[in-house]
């Protein structure tokens, strides 16, 4: 029974979650994997924590961010679900909407 209700519970955070979330989280998972970018001879040590991300969330997304390092960030929701620790399953849903700010964080080298 328990597990029955982890499994509803999951399907409907799943749910809520929409393609844009997953693609803010790639992007995300890139940033924490390679904040610099993959400039060669750069880099960027980032306390990650202090920017809101725990550190057992982070070496997760560290992960997923090497695994689709050069990955366009829409890949199937629920095979990056499948992949998230249940702690950065319950990050991600609630910091789903604030994302994007990563990208701003650490913005691209060509842009001005």
């Amino acid at each position: 029974m328990f597990q029955e209700h982890d499994e509803s519970i999951q399907t409907q955070q799943l749910a809520s979650l929409k393609p844009t979330h997953f693609a803010d989280l790639i992007r995300t998972a890139q940033l924490v994997f390679d904040p610099a970018g993959g400039v060669s001879g750069r880099y960027i040590n980032v306390d990650w924590q202090q920017l809101g991300i725990p550190d057992n969330v982070a070496e997760n997304l560290k992960s997923l961010g090497k695994k689709y390092r050069y990955a366009s960030p829409h890949i199937a929701n629920d095979i990056i679900w499948n992949q998230l620790t249940p702690a950065t399953r319950t990050w991600f849903i609630n910091h789903k909407d604030e994302l994007w700010k990563f990208e701003e964080i650490f913005p691209a080298l060509d842009e001005d």
